[in-house]
C-alpha cells in the first residue's frame, strides 16, 4: 500500500491550495484518511480526518478554512485550503488507516509535501 500525495506550493496569504493523496496497493477498505503536518522541531499535528462513512474531524485553527473531501472510488483524499495564513506553512502529510483484509488495519504515510504561505 503506498500514499501519494501532491498540490503543495507557495502562495501568498489569503490564496488558496488543494492538496490531493491517492492510495494505491492490495486495499480491502480505507476507514480513515486524513492529513496532518509538522512544523520544524515539532511533532506532527492532525489537521483533518474523514472517515469512509463521512465523519470529519478538524483541527480547531483550520476550522471553516479547510474542508476534507473523499472520493472513495478513487481512493483519494482532498484538503482544499482556503484562507491561508502564514501559520499554516508546514510539511503537510497525508494519513490513512488502511485495511488490506477484512481483519486487518494498518496505518501508513504519505511522503509529505511542502505547504509555504508568504504574508
Amino acid at each position: 500500500v503506498q500514499l501519494q500525495a501532491s498540490g503543495g506550493g507557495s502562495v501568498q496569504a489569503g490564496e488558496s491550495l488543494r492538496l490531493s493523496c491517492t492510495a494505491s496497493g492490495y486495499i480491502f477498505r480505507i476507514p480513515t484518511m486524513g492529513w496532518y503536518r509538522r512544523f520544524p522541531g515539532k511533532e506532527r499535528e492532525l489537521v483533518a480526518t474523514l472517515g469512509d462513512d463521512g465523519s470529519a474531524n478538524y483541527q480547531d485553527s483550520v476550522k471553516g478554512r479547510f474542508t476534507i473531501s473523499r472520493d472513495n472510488a478513487k481512493k483519494t483524499v482532498y484538503l482544499q485550503m482556503n484562507s491561508l495564513e502564514p501559520e499554516d506553512s508546514a510539511v503537510y502529510f497525508c494519513y490513512g488507516a488502511i485495511r488490506p483484509s477484512p481483519n486487518y488495519e494498518y496505518d501508513y504515510w504519505g511522503k509529505g509535501t511542502l505547504v509555504t504561505v508568504s504574508s
